[in-house]
């Protein structure tokens, strides 16, 4: 917050202080007839009788309205100061801060907060940007809603004497109602018991020629007898209204009251400690995410001290294995003579068993042969001639 807005703050608490501190005095309750009251009072009453002309319809219709002129200008003023105001704008600037200040919970600080299922489907930023995002205008916003908190809280201050007006003009008026229905009164009671009577008189002892225009007249004095009767009521019903009024402007006025001495502190006590918290908030954040990184440097270390103690290791025992290692192995070399011993073996083997075959295979060609001679001799010798052609296709032994 801008200095010049503290000091501002700081010299409007006097004022606010005065205002609050006015007491409204309290109406009156009860009606005060004519014949019960002082005679001041006494005097005002019949002033306003005078007013009443009851042969005059107007005067019966206007019958206290002049109570309400000044109240009536006034509650216009306030009415045309209203109309170019928005609704509600010293309570819309507090949301405001409060909503500012909140945006910068521990939780959404902590950038290794998981981001929440509505804040994935609606697309927030991640905490840690989302932060640095605001941060970079919250001083300026912060500025720009002081001074507007400033504004309101001297809209405020106006309204409330304005309404300190409002409330002793409405109290003028409430007393001034009272007059007016006692005089009202007073007159009704006058006319019943008197002109009215009175003129009942006259119409009883007036001549043939003249009773109709007397009946008329006193018809008419008991229309406007009625009429006035009618308009007290009115009067009466006023000053009900307008001793309900009075709590409600009280009311007003508390709550405009409550809200200036709100705003009051807010400037001068709340703000400077949130951005106290704030400057705390992001120093905090910032020696975070510096202990972060040292960590994770120093975690890089250790785990490449590990993996490199692991690869050496490993790296040894495949070295060394392969330095003790002859240019053959024995088991190799052992295997390879099992093979070739196997393999002398199995070609003498065979080549026994090619002799066994050979051996067999000549025996049965003797025989073969043997047994082929046999028969051709003895085709010769049955002189068929089938043993000469026959016999030339075997050679002799």
């Amino acid at each position: 917050m801008a200095e010049a807005v503290r000091r501002k703050a700081e010299e409007d608490l006097k004022q606010v202080e005065d205002v609050t501190a006015v007491l409204l005095p309290e109406p009156k309750a009860e009606l005060v007839p004519m014949k019960d009251a002082d005679a001041p009072t006494a005097a005002e009453i019949k002033k306003r009788m005078d007013e009443i002309d009851i042969t005059d319809s107007n005067s019966i219709i206007s019958f206290g309205s002049a109570a309400q002129a000044e109240l009536q200008q006034i509650s216009q003023s306030m009415l045309t100061d209203v109309r170019n105001k928005d609704v509600g704008p010293a309570g819309d600037s507090l949301r405001d801060i409060v909503t500012t200040i909140r945006g910068f919970s521990v939780g959404e600080l902590d950038v290794r907060r998981k981001r929440t299922w509505w804040e994935k489907l609606t697309g927030k930023m991640a905490p840690m940007a989302k932060f640095v995002a605001r941060y970079e205008d919250v001083q300026g916003q912060i500025d720009g809603i002081t001074d507007s908190l400033l504004g309101h809280e001297h809209k405020l201050l106006k309204d409330i004497k304005s309404l300190d007006l409002l409330y002793e003009k409405t109290l003028d008026f409430y007393d001034e109602l009272a007059l007016y229905i006692a005089a009202g009164e007073e007159k009704l009671a006058e006319l019943d018991a008197t002109t009215i009577p009175a003129k009942e008189k006259e119409v009883e002892a007036a001549p043939e020629e003249d009773g109709v225009m007397q009946a008329q007249e006193l018809r008419d004095l008991r229309a406007a007898r009625d009429d006035l009767e009618r308009r007290v009521h009115d009067l009466k019903l006023t000053r009900q209204v307008t001793m309900q009024s009075l709590p409600s402007i009280r009311l007003v006025q508390e709550n405009d009251k409550s809200l200036v001495t709100k705003i009051n502190s807010t400037l001068v006590n709340t703000v400077p400690l949130w951005e106290t918290q704030l400057a705390q908030a992001v120093t905090i954040q910032r020696s975070s995410e510096a202990a972060k990184a040292v960590r994770e440097a120093s975690d890089l270390t250790n785990e490449l001290l590990t993996a490199n103690a692991e690869n050496l290791r490993a790296a040894n025992k495949t070295v060394r294995e392969e330095m003790e290692r002859g240019v053959f192995d024995i088991e190799a070399i052992k295997k390879a003579n099992a093979d070739l011993i196997a393999t002398i073996e199995e070609s003498l083997q065979i080549a026994d068993e090619g002799k066994t075959k050979r051996a067999a295979a000549e025996e049965e060609l003797r025989k073969m042969e043997t047994e082929l001679r046999e028969t051709l001799a003895a085709a010769k010798a049955r002189g068929d001639g089938v043993g000469d052609t026959a016999g030339t296709a075997v050679p002799k032994a």
